[in-house]
């Protein structure tokens, strides 16, 4: 599927990936945010200069599983964008 076909899926609940990427068990998906809110953790209040423990407002971004089994937040390339073999992860 495209991506557009693969955008509508994750933000629906599925998992995605690309069937064109080299790592095994690799996939993205959609997190809502924390529209209400979120207490920073100390990593977070250490990279943004705020006191731990502040409600910080988060947006729903992707997610990616990389191939090590770390998770990044993701954005998709122009190759991506383009590409016809997205796939939906069981």
């Amino acid at each position: 599927m495209n991506f557009g076909q693969a955008l509508d899926a994750v933000k629906l609940g599925s998992k995605i990936a690309r069937e064109g990427w080299n790592g095994k068990n690799m996939f993205v998906v959609y997190q809502k945010g924390y529209p209400d809110g979120i207490g920073a953790n100390a990593n977070t209040a250490e990279a943004l200069g705020v006191d731990e423990g502040t409600v910080l407002v988060f947006r729903p971004y992707l997610t990616m599983r990389t191939v090590d089994g770390e998770f990044v937040p993701w954005v998709a390339s122009q190759t991506d964008l383009l590409a016809e073999d997205w796939t939906i992860v069981l």
